[in-house]
């Protein structure tokens, strides 16, 4: 009897971890619409897509924070400031921007849904740079035509820490007060 509780336990136990390991491998999964045929190549360097200079590239895959926005007679201009993305597309807000570039998605795009600062990632081909200013700096920024993006969004996050009740017997609020205050830090995540 002892034995089929400990199996069933086990088994439970074994059922809860796969449930977790299934559902953290769908958070790190690519969205659908920024897939591609298997075999095919993706560019997903920002150095490497910028080295093009317009020349066909079939797949160029490449995220950002949007810094402007152009509402055209038949497409929208989105200038955007490069993020390096992970294996699930999303842009690393840990790491420094290392360029621009522009995209082109040949339909209306609402400024305020696809706001400055917001992360998007595109995927698209290359096309011929394009000049541009920045403020009084101009420059030829890497290009391309979009055929699916995603947007995310910024979701925060606290983590607390308390000092450990094993280190004394109470663990009401006065003696939080007289043994140490809590610390934490907000974890800002891409979803």
């Amino acid at each position: 009897m002892v034995r089929y509780h400990f199996n069933r336990r086990i088994g439970k136990g074994m059922a809860i971890a796969f449930t977790c390991l299934v559902l953290s491998a769908c958070a790190l999964l690519l969205p659908d619409e920024l897939s591609v045929p298997d075999g095919a190549t993706v560019i997903q360097d920002y150095q490497t897509f910028s080295a093009l200079k317009g020349t066909q590239a079939p797949y160029v895959r490449l995220g950002g924070v949007i810094a402007e926005i152009k509402n055209l007679p038949n497409r929208t201009r989105l200038e955007m400031v490069n993020l390096p993305i992970d294996s699930s597309g999303k842009p690393d807000i840990r790491e420094e921007p290392n360029g621009r570039f522009i995209v082109y998605v040949n339909r209306f795009l609402d400024p305020v849904t696809y706001a400055k600062g917001r992360l998007l990632t595109v995927l698209g081909s290359a096309i011929a740079p394009e000049k541009s200013q920045v403020g009084e700096y101009r420059a030829e920024f890497p290009a391309l035509s979009a055929s699916a993006y995603h947007l995310w969004r910024v979701t925060e996050r606290v983590v607390i820490h308390e000092p450990g009740s094993f280190l004394r017997e109470c663990d009401h609020w006065r003696c939080r007060e007289n043994f140490g205050s809590r610390t934490g830090k907000v974890v800002p995540e891409v979803k």
